[in-house]
């Protein structure tokens, strides 16, 4: 626990200027981003009496162990800068809001040719129009069934669109009037665009012109006597307002807005958005934050607007926000949201009428929210915390291992040796921060040697990391000359040790981990070992193992460590074994890419006939030069002649390229019908 007062700056260096601030810890890991109008002002409040502090902002500032700042022109210019910086170096003592999914969106490809409708999540793509976020998928699903009856744009995937362009034959939905089927050119390109733009006007709140427009086609049909024609539009007016009916107009007047609700109690906060857009509540979603500080409820709506907007632009700002409080000053947020759009902004606190009544609805989903969170989160806290202790008591730790690591190795009858390295943080995974490796040093089948070199490579890379920024000068924290680069801080480095490492075996193996940190001079980090077959708990240099009860919060939580390291680590070993058996003689050839490959392959149809091929033909393939094309055939030659493939039903040696062929790459004949399990044996 550090001292605040080692590090505070001398008051006359602190300007009294705009700026934003950061907290490193004693490992130059950034801990805390903060802004302020006057630094000099809000930096002093962190040196003041420890026991005046609120509990987590003391213990933010006896974890770090340094403080700079950067200075700016302007509030707005300091906003943007910690958000960026939020985003960078993920501080653990900020203000984060965990949502608990990825909320779906409905999305529109309008960036591809024939425009695509479907359920997306993640980050949003440029070109791509989006609705929502929805609380579940399973409701823009049915949206869609219901307009694509009226708007039939296409919603199959890349693959199906291709196959069925191939064949000539749309699918299911283009035989029951589902999708216009651009795909066998019952629609032109341009049409089918301009449905797509029709389906984004609507799903964008301007639904009562086009409603309009065709109860004025129903009616004239009706004249004409088109009585089937005007049945249709009937029944597609019918869906269309089936459709609105799920979404209740809340605010008379068209609005478009979003409404942010708070619901906090001492350490946490719940926050809670509804997505109005004309009129209509188009989402809802939520997050959950701990509270780093004391902090107001406009702080924490400006944190929240800067999650919701800060990767946004254009109309995805809505022209008004409402919000319970506003921060202070509420003028450079605004100013900031206002550039987000480029249009006015408006935020505000609504007083009265159906903007309050609804805002007092958010406030509600808010406070269920944190009681909802709360209930979760009380067990999960408290399991956490006596598994911690309870591993520090049976290992005879000085503290709970806030920080463990766990290592595993995993390879294929000694083929494709790799290692996984999970880490978690207060017994929850930081999946960020994960690692993996490749066993270099020699080949085979050795978990014990295996083992010594990733932890000795790990741990090299930690301690080049601390020479590297200065922590040897007798544990002065300080950076030397030119040390401060934008990489320092980052949480994704091996420069942040654990307090305990975990091997995937029992003794052989800890003692190998515990050999590799003595080579290297480490004595501080605490090392054992899981055996899977008895699950015991194995340190270095002891005889007997430590047996930890079965219902030991503890030994399930080493297990959860290790079972995630194991996953890690085969998954990756399968990655490899798949990318090497798929390997062919045109991987070999020097800076031939994977699109003139696939043009190669394309031009010629097989490797085979790719190498009967002259020269002269090669040189025919766009993008293959005369030079690259004698690369390619002398490659060719050399390599062995693939196993033939045999089919295993009827016994029959088939040509390469047929459907069904097992064979393997060059040299690597594949028993094909042989499970992989009796093949060889992952560990």
């Amino acid at each position: 626990m550090a001292d605040p007062s080692s590090y505070r700056p001398k008051p006359g260096q602190i300007p009294d200027s705009p700026g934003v601030y950061r907290f490193r810890d004693e490992h130059r890991r950034v801990i805390y981003v903060g802004k302020a109008k006057s630094l000099r002002q809000r930096l002093a409040n962190y040196f003041q009496d420890l026991a005046g502090l609120h509990p987590r902002t003391r213990s933010m500032v006896t974890t770090a162990a340094s403080v700079e700042w950067t200075v700016v022109s302007t509030e707005v210019e300091a906003l943007q800068l910690e958000y960026s910086w939020i985003k960078e170096y993920d501080p653990r003592f900020n203000v984060k809001y965990r949502d608990d999914k990825s909320y779906p969106y409905l999305a529109v490809t309008m960036n591809e040719d024939f425009p695509r409708v479907q359920v997306m999540r993640g980050h949003k793509k440029k070109g791509v129009r989006y609705f929502g976020p929805y609380a579940h998928a399973w409701a823009i699903r049915d949206t869609v069934d219901l307009l694509l009856r009226v708007f039939p744009v296409r919603t199959c995937s890349a693959g199906v669109f291709k196959n069925a362009s191939r064949t000539g034959r749309p699918c299911l939905l283009g035989y029951i009037g589902k999708c216009s089927a651009p795909c066998v050119e019952r629609i032109s390109a341009d049409d089918h665009r301009d449905l797509a733009e029709e389906f984004c006007d609507f799903m964008a709140g301007r639904t009562g012109a086009y409603l309009r427009r065709l109860e004025q086609q129903m009616a004239q049909a009706a004249d004409e006597m088109e009585y089937e024609r005007a049945a249709r539009l009937r029944d597609d007016i019918e869906a269309l307002r089936k459709a609105m009916e799920k979404n209740a107009v809340v605010l008379a007047d068209a609005t478009d807005a979003d409404l942010i609700a708070v619901a906090e109690d001492e350490l946490e906060a719940a926050v809670q958005i509804f997505h109005v857009r004309g009129g209509r509540v188009r989402g809802q979603r939520g997050w959950v934050t701990d509270k780093v500080e004391e902090i107001t409820t406009g702080a924490l709506v400006e944190h929240a607007l800067q999650q919701l907007y800060g990767e946004e632009s254009g109309d995805a700002v809505p022209k008004e926000v409402l919000v319970p409080a506003l921060p202070d000053p509420v003028e450079p947020v605004q100013e900031w949201l206002t550039g987000r759009r480029g249009s006015a902004v408006s935020l505000r606190v609504p007083q009265r009428g159906d903007k309050r009544a609804l805002m007092e609805t958010v406030e509600r989903n808010a406070e269920q929210a944190l009681v909802l969170h709360k209930t979760k989160r009380a067990s999960d806290l408290t399991t956490r915390s006596r598994a911690l202790e309870e591993i520090a008591e049976a290992l005879d730790l000085d503290s709970a291992p806030l920080r463990i690591e766990c290592f595993d190795i995993s390879h294929l009858q000694g083929d494709d040796v790799v290692a996984s390295m999970v880490v978690f943080e207060d017994g929850l995974a930081r999946k960020s921060e994960y690692r993996r490796f490749q066993i270099k040093s020699f080949e085979g089948q050795d978990d014990v040697r295996s083992m010594h070199e990733v932890i000795s490579r790990r741990f090299r890379r930690y301690l080049a990391e601390k020479e590297r920024t200065g922590e040897w000068a007798d544990g002065d924290p300080a950076l030397p000359d030119g040390a401060l680069t934008e990489e320092d801080g980052r949480p994704k480095r091996f420069a942040y040790p654990p307090q305990l490492i975990v091997v995937d075996g029992g003794q052989p193996q800890v003692a190998a981990a515990r050999r590799a940190l003595d080579e290297l001079g480490i004595d501080d980090i605490a090392v054992c070992g899981l055996a899977k077959r008895l699950e015991e708990v194995w340190l270095p240099d002891d005889d007997d193992p430590v047996v930890l009860p079965r219902t030991s919060e503890g030994l399930y939580l080493l297990q959860r460590v290790r079972d995630e390291a194991h996953r890690f680590a085969i998954t990756y070993q399968r990655s490899k074994r798949a990318k090497r058996f798929r390997a062919g003689p045109l991987d070999d050839v020097p800076g031939l890419g994977e699109t003139r490959k696939q043009a190669l392959v394309k031009h010629f149809g097989s490797v085979k006939r790719l190498r009967a091929a002259t020269i002269e033909q090669i040189c025919e393939v766009p993008g293959i030069g005369r030079k690259t094309a004698e690369t390619i055939a002398a490659a060719l030659a050399e390599a062995a002649a693939p196993a033939p493939a045999v089919n295993t039903a009827t016994g029959e040696i088939m040509e390469e390229g047929e459907p069904g062929d097992t064979a393997g790459p060059p040299g690597e004949p594949v028993a094909a019908g042989v499970p992989e399990e009796r093949r060889g044996q992952e560990t």
